[in-house]
């Protein structure tokens, strides 16, 4: 499956960036997928191939290209316990600097990237994200209603922004949702004040817990991951996708 590195031009500079695609010569349904907060490294190059396999052109930003390429701060091989509250505790002032105005600028940027490459196809694009990723895809597609058919979110903090927040995040989402939220991250009682919400705003979804799951799973250069729920991930977002972009 080829990749290739590129640079995404932004208002605020260059945002490096790679792609994954099928190497048929054809045109593909465009995907978006923001990392999480350890950001662009091997195993979501890996995720990308995966999701590439399938049939659709992945572009992969790393967001927070403002402060240098990836890796922005230096990473382990495997992101145990005993080192990620210190790789935290580095990425938590680029987390805190990354802004709505950041975010929605950005998001204007990434699509219009995504979308004029040769081997993505006209039509509806989907967004996905993981960890703070999963938020940043569910703001892209509410600023991005008519573009973005299809958005998931995993063990991302979707209600980050309190009631007011989500109600006026949901209220602007006109794509199909997928939430996949860690046992660790959400309680059952939260998750049906989520979809309260979900069911309110009248957005057509599916947001579960993943079993067994703490923070980070779909992460497998990390303590935190679980091989079964990354497999349930796959089976929930490759249904979406062939759902919505066909």
């Amino acid at each position: 499956m080829p990749t290739k590195a590129l640079q995404i031009p932004t208002p605020d500079g260059q945002a490096d960036a790679f792609a994954a695609f099928p190497d048929h010569g054809e045109q593909h349904p465009g995907v978006l997928l923001y990392p999480d907060a350890f950001g662009v490294r091997p195993v979501l190059e890996e995720m990308a191939r995966e999701l590439a396999g399938h049939g659709y052109y992945v572009l992969v930003p790393n967001f927070f290209y403002r402060h240098g390429p990836a890796p922005v701060t230096e990473l382990p091989g495997y992101i145990g316990e005993e080192v990620r509250p210190a790789v935290v505790a580095r990425l938590m002032p680029l987390i805190e600097a990354h802004t709505d105005e950041r975010i929605l600028r950005d998001a204007d940027a990434y699509l219009r990237f995504l979308t004029a490459q040769p081997e993505v196809g006209a039509g509806p694009v989907a967004v996905t994200g993981y960890c703070i990723g999963g938020l940043l895809a569910m703001r892209t597609a509410a600023a991005h209603p008519g573009q973005v058919a299809a958005v998931a979110g995993f063990h991302g903090p979707v209600g980050a922004g309190g009631p007011d927040g989500l109600h006026r995040l949901l209220s602007a989402i006109t794509a199909q949702v997928h939430l996949g939220h860690a046992e660790g991250d959400m309680t059952p009682e939260a998750l049906g004040e989520l979809n309260q919400a979900l069911d309110a705003a009248g957005v057509t979804y599916t947001s579960e817990i993943y079993p067994g799951t703490v923070h980070g799973f779909t992460m497998s250069d990390t303590g935190a991951f679980n091989p079964a729920a990354l497999q349930l991930h796959w089976d929930r977002l490759l249904t979406l996708l062939d759902r919505t972009l066909g």
